[in-house]
């Protein structure tokens, strides 16, 4: 090996120190120099505010032709219901507050309801014509076909009334689930000094996971409150919105804390202790329907498989011992 090489394997570990220890100084440097300099921490928040901006801007305007098309069909239905005269009268006032109480309060649901109600007769009985009576697709006797078409009009006319009950049914009944522990954390908070539009807003925002339908209902009593000029406006519209005894008792035991100056946490207490005995008496009454409930499928099931089990062996043992005769 020759001296130039020798010299070159030597010095080669020192240029790589020179090396590490030049690009360990310009971080140092740069590191200082980052944390000597004076940032605006506004620039950083108004950039990102302004994308934020623009990314709601382009949202609202790709929604914005789909809202536009369905307040046009809106606009179109309520037109032929006000040509036909269906959006006023009393049938009208009736299923609004029963689209209420299932949790639908604009008007256009309304609107939309009542031309469901209108169209579904209308298309199942042409749907009927067309199946039965014109192409024959649905294959029925002569004498059954007409009574099938009319048996799907009437269909038409009565499921739309159907499924609204089944929700409002489904709704009240979460609410009913729901208004013991509601009335348990409103005594907590009237205890606490809250008033009872504070006390209402404060058990919404926490029964809002286990109680959705409930928190809907007493958020919006609570900003009823703070704005109507009456507190018993705002009660008796939620007592509207949820036609339960148990809901009536507590608006009942509201006004008359409101009117008789009682305190509103010991009449609250009060409410809350009946509410924990109905519950705990519907509980008792569901054990006690529960062997009326399990005879049937004990008879069809269990005691087959019973009687199997314990009959068989012997039954099998006969007839052995009836072919060795």
């Amino acid at each position: 090996m020759s001296t130039g090489e020798l010299d070159g394997a030597a010095t080669t570990p020192e240029y790589a120190i020179i090396a590490l220890a030049m690009v360990a100084a310009g971080a140092a440097a740069a590191f200082v120099w980052s944390s000597l300099v004076e940032r605006d921490p506004m620039a950083a928040r108004l950039g990102a505010l302004a994308e934020r901006r623009e990314e709601l801007r382009g949202a609202w305007r790709r929604r914005r032709p789909r809202r536009e098309r369905i307040q046009a069909q809106v606009g179109l239905m309520r037109r032929l219901l006000d040509r036909i005269n269906l959006l006023r009268g009393e049938e009208a006032s009736s299923t609004a507050r029963e689209l209420a109480r299932a949790g639908y309060r604009s008007h256009d649901a309304l609107v939309i309801f009542l031309t469901l109600r209108v169209s579904a007769p209308l298309v199942l009985g042409l749907a009927g014509m067309l199946l039965i009576l014109w192409t024959g697709l649905v294959q029925l006797p002569e004498a059954a076909r007409i009574p099938a078409t009319a048996g799907l009009v009437l269909l038409g006319a009565l499921l739309p009334r159907i499924a609204l009950a089944r929700l409002v049914a489904s709704r009240q009944e979460a609410i009913r689930a729901a208004l013991p522990d509601a009335v348990d954390l409103m005594v907590i908070c009237a205890e606490a000094g809250l008033s009872l539009d504070a006390a209402m807003t404060r058990v919404a925002r926490e029964i809002g996971p286990a109680g959705p339908e409930l928190a809907d209902e007493l958020g919006l009593a609570a900003i009823e409150i703070g704005f109507l000029p009456e507190r018993r406006k705002a009660l008796d519209n939620l007592l509207l919105r949820c036609d339960l005894p148990a809901m009536r008792a507590l608006v009942n035991t509201l006004l008359q804390a409101e009117k008789y100056g009682t305190p509103l946490a010991r009449s609250l207490r009060v409410m809350a202790a009946e509410l924990r005995d109905q519950r705990l008496l519907r509980a008792e009454e569901k054990a006690a329907r529960l062997p009326a409930i399990m005879t049937v499928p004990m008879i069809l099931f269990i005691l087959p498989t019973m009687f199997i089990v314990v009959i068989g062996p012997a039954i099998l043992q006969v007839i052995d011992s009836l072919r060795n005769l």
